[in-house]
Parts: structure tokens; C-alpha cells; sequence
């Protein structure tokens, strides 16, 4: 079992649960298996699968990370991809009285977080990744952020560009700040931006 280098990316539907706690269960059937296949198709970048989870999908990419640029716009379309397949639901179910819910429940955070030994195990048609960098990947999805929607970038990968590389492609919000911290991981550095003015970005 060979460790190597690798990305992870996480993009998780947030609102899911209060989403499947207050729509009724026709509707949430429909809903977030289509918002999950939207964010597989939105795929640009030749990211794997390694994981469906219930409102999120487990991305990786072995080796070299790609160019930031290409990274931050593989996210942008994420999120655009992803807001306009909320608005088609939105409107095909709008004679459902819990349809109103969609828009207002429901958005999208990404976690990108780059490991030097992340080891890939295959068990039936996916590829399972461990190691201790897919441990803090995980735990980077229950963060401080006060906001919903988001990329966040840990600090692993943040210092494999220039700061000035971040602020000319994620130039649509601020970058913050911040950090956590975790039992046996220790502090966990990150940086992350809004990702709602997006919806605005014609």
C-alpha cells in the first residue's frame, strides 16, 4: 500500500439535514441524488471518486496539484453548476409547498486540502483513501466559519502557491483566515472565501 502525494477535494451540500429533516421524503429523493450527480458532472479537472456520502462527494487526485487557476475555476463551476441546478429544481417542483425550502436550505461548501501520503486501497469499484491527511480533510467540514456556502483551503495546500496567486484568481470575496483545533491532529490552519457573490458573477 504505497502512499503518494495526492488532492482531495470535498464538495458537501450544506443544509442537508435540516433540508431531509423538514421536505417531505418524495421530494429530498429527488432533490439531492440530482445535486450530487450535478457536482459528478461538473467535474473538470479528471478528478476519482472515492466516496458518495449522503450529501457529499469524496474527489481525489494523485500527484502534482493542478495549477491554481485551474483549480479555483474547477470550484467556481462547481457552485455555479451546482446554484443553477437549484434553480431548475426549484421551479420543476413549485406546485410542492415544501419546494420553497430548496433555495433556502440548501447550498454548497468545498473542502481542498493536498496530503503528501495518502494511500488508496480498492474495495469493490471505488478506490478507499487512507492516511492522516484524509482524517483532516474530514475534519475541515466541521469548522468556525460562520457562513454556509464557501471554499476552504487548508493550509497544506495554500502554501504551495504565492498569496498573490489567491488574491489575483479569488478576486470576487476576501480570503480569511482562521483555524481549529483537533484532538491528536493539533491546529489546523486554513483560508477560506465566500463563495455567494458567485451567484452574481454573470
Amino acid at each position: 500500500m504505497k502512499a503518494t502525494p495526492t488532492l482531495i477535494c470535498i464538495p458537501d451540500i450544506s443544509g442537508f439535514t435540516q433540508f431531509m429533516r423538514e421536505a417531505n421524503f418524495e421530494l429530498t429523493s429527488q432533490v439531492i441524488p440530482a445535486l450530487l450527480n450535478e457536482i459528478i458532472y461538473a467535474n473538470t479537472l479528471d478528478l476519482k471518486v472515492s466516496e458518495i456520502e449522503g450529501d457529499a462527494v469524496l474527489f481525489f487526485r494523485k500527484g502534482e496539484l493542478p495549477d491554481l487557476a485551474s483549480l479555483i475555476e474547477q470550484c467556481k463551476i462547481f457552485y455555479t453548476d451546482f446554484y443553477k441546478r437549484i434553480l431548475k429544481l426549484h421551479k420543476k417542483h413549485q406546485s410542492e409547498e415544501d419546494a420553497i425550502t430548496i433555495p433556502e436550505i440548501l447550498g454548497l461548501k468545498i473542502i481542498l486540502h493536498y496530503g503528501e501520503e495518502i494511500a488508496m486501497v480498492p474495495i469493490g469499484n471505488r478506490i478507499k483513501l487512507m492516511g492522516e491527511d484524509v482524517i483532516t480533510a474530514h475534519r475541515l467540514l466541521k469548522n468556525n466559519i460562520k457562513i454556509d456556502e464557501y471554499i476552504l483551503i487548508s493550509e497544506q495546500l495554500f502554501e504551495h502557491f504565492p498569496e498573490e496567486a489567491f488574491k489575483k484568481y479569488c478576486d470576487w470575496a476576501p480570503l480569511e483566515k482562521q483555524s481549529i483545533e483537533v484532538e491528536h491532529l493539533g491546529t489546523l490552519n486554513y483560508r477560506y472565501i465566500d463563495l455567494n457573490p458567485l451567484k452574481n458573477i454573470k
